[in-house]
C-alpha cells in the first residue's frame, strides 16, 4: 500500500489527506462563483489530489486525470464528481460528506451524458475534521442505471449502499479476469444546440445569482450545452465575471492570454515550409500559435498560422510529430468544426499512411469560432473554441 494509506478494515481504505495540499487547494477554489460552488471545487480538487497519487502508486501508475487541471473548474462551477482515465476505462469519484453513508446521489451529468458517462463510480467520504477520505465502495453504470433511483428534483442516481460494492478488490479483479464485461449501458444521444440557443442559454445562466444553473432548463438542453467543452468553459467564465479572452488575430499580435496560456497555447516563430512550396527564394519567418498534445504515448504539436488569402482571411491548421524526423501515423485525422459542431467542406485531413503533417487551410471572418479535434483523442483532451 501507498505510505498515506491506511487500511481499518479489510474491505476498507483510508486515505490521509496532506494538510499542505489541502490549504493549497482552498486558496484555488475562492476563484469560483458561489459559496456552494466553491465548496464543491475544494471537496473535489482535494479528493482527486488524494486518491489520484495512491491510485498510481498502489494500482495503476497509468491513471490520469481525464480532463486537464485548466477544464476541471468549469466542471465543478456546476456538478460534483472528478473523472479519472484508467485504460480504456473510465472512473468517477463522488465525493461526500455525509456521516452516515447509507445512500450516494450521483449527478445526471455523469450517468446521462454520453461522453460524460464512466464506466466505474468511486464513492469517497471526505472526513475534513480528522483529515482522512474513505473509499466507501464502487458501482458502475450498468449497475447505477439498472438499481439506482433517480430523482428529478435534483437529478441524480440515488443508490443505497446495499446495491454498491465496498470491497475495491473487486473492481480490479474484475478487470482482470473479465475484461470483456459490460460496465455501461448505452444512453440517448443529446440533440446539439445551435448557436443562438447556446448563447442565449450562457446569457442566461451565467448571472451567478442563479444558484443552480442546472436546474434551470430541461435536462436534455442543459447536458448538450454542458457536453460542449468550449461553451461550458464559456458559461463558467461569464459566472467568474472574466472579461472577453481575446481572439488569435489579438494573441498573435499582443500575446496569448492568461487562460489560453494555461491551457498551453504558445505564440511561437519559425521558418515557414510554405515559402519553398511556393517556390520563394527566400524562407519566410512565420509567427504561429502553438500546443503541445500527447497522443497514443508520443508528443506532437498543433500549430495555428495565419496565411495570405484571395481577399479573406485564411488560417492554417498543422499537426506535426515533435519527435526528429517523426511522421503522423497513418489514422490519424485532423478535423475543424465550427463552433456548433457541424462539419463544412475540406474540415479535415486523414493519413492514409505516414505523413510528416496534416493541414487544412480554412477562410474565416472576424469573430468566427472554430472547435478543432483529433482522431486518436489526444490525452486530457476537451473541446476549446478558437475565436478568430
Amino acid at each position: 500500500m501507498a505510505s498515506n494509506s491506511v487500511i481499518f478494515d479489510p474491505t476498507q481504505i483510508y486515505l490521509e489527506i496532506d494538510s499542505t495540499i489541502q490549504s493549497q487547494v482552498w486558496r484555488q477554489s475562492q476563484t469560483f462563483a458561489t459559496p456552494s460552488s466553491r465548496w464543491n471545487g475544494y471537496l473535489n480538487q482535494l479528493c482527486l489530489n488524494t486518491i489520484l497519487p495512491w491510485l498510481q502508486e498502489d494500482y495503476k501508475p497509468q491513471a490520469a486525470a481525464a480532463l486537464r487541471s485548466t477544464s476541471l473548474p468549469n466542471v465543478w462551477e456546476f456538478v460534483n464528481g472528478a473523472p479519472i482515465s484508467l485504460d480504456a476505462n473510465r472512473l468517477i469519484l463522488i465525493p461526500t460528506e455525509s456521516i452516515d453513508l447509507d445512500e450516494i446521489r450521483i449527478p445526471q451529468e455523469w450517468v446521462d451524458i454520453p461522453n460524460w458517462m464512466g464506466d466505474y463510480y468511486l464513492i469517497v467520504q471526505v472526513n475534513l475534521d480528522d483529515g482522512w477520505l474513505r473509499i466507501a465502495g464502487f458501482t458502475t453504470h450498468r449497475r447505477l442505471k439498472e438499481q439506482g433511483q433517480y430523482d428529478w428534483r435534483d437529478r441524480t442516481y440515488c443508490l443505497e449502499e446495499a446495491n454498491w460494492i465496498a470491497d475495491l478488490n473487486v473492481l480490479w479483479v474484475s478487470q482482470a479476469l473479465h475484461p470483456e464485461e459490460a460496465t455501461r449501458i448505452a444512453v440517448p444521444t443529446l440533440a446539439p444546440l445551435s448557436l443562438p440557443q447556446a448563447n442565449n442559454l450562457i446569457q442566461r445562466l451565467g448571472n451567478p445569482e442563479l444558484l443552480t444553473p442546472r436546474l434551470h432548463l430541461p435536462f436534455h438542453q442543459w447536458g448538450a450545452l454542458l457536453s460542449h467543452g468550449g461553451w461550458r468553459q464559456r458559461l463558467a467564465e461569464t459566472r467568474w465575471g472574466l472579461l472577453d479572452q481575446g481572439s488569435v488575430r489579438q494573441w498573435l499580435q499582443m500575446g496569448v492570454s492568461n487562460l489560453a496560456h494555461q491551457v498551453g497555447w504558445r505564440r511561437m516563430e519559425f521558418q515557414s515550409s510554405l515559402s519553398a512550396a511556393r517556390g520563394d527564394d527566400e524562407a519566410i519567418t512565420a509567427i504561429a500559435l502553438s500546443r503541445r498534445l500527447r497522443i497514443a504515448g508520443q508528443f506532437y504539436e498543433l500549430r495555428v498560422l495565419s496565411v495570405d488569402g484571395d481577399g479573406a482571411q485564411v488560417w492554417r491548421f498543422e499537426l506535426q510529430n515533435l519527435t526528429p524526423g517523426g511522421l503522423i501515423p497513418a489514422g490519424f485525422t485532423l478535423r475543424l468544426l465550427t463552433e456548433d459542431l457541424q462539419f463544412f467542406d475540406g474540415n479535415e485531413d486523414a493519413a492514409d499512411t505516414a505523413v510528416p503533417q496534416l493541414y487544412i487551410e480554412v477562410a474565416l471572418e472576424p469573430g468566427e469560432g472554430i472547435v478543432w479535434e483529433i482522431e486518436p483523442i489526444p490525452d486530457q483532451y476537451d473541446q476549446e473554441i478558437l475565436r478568430f
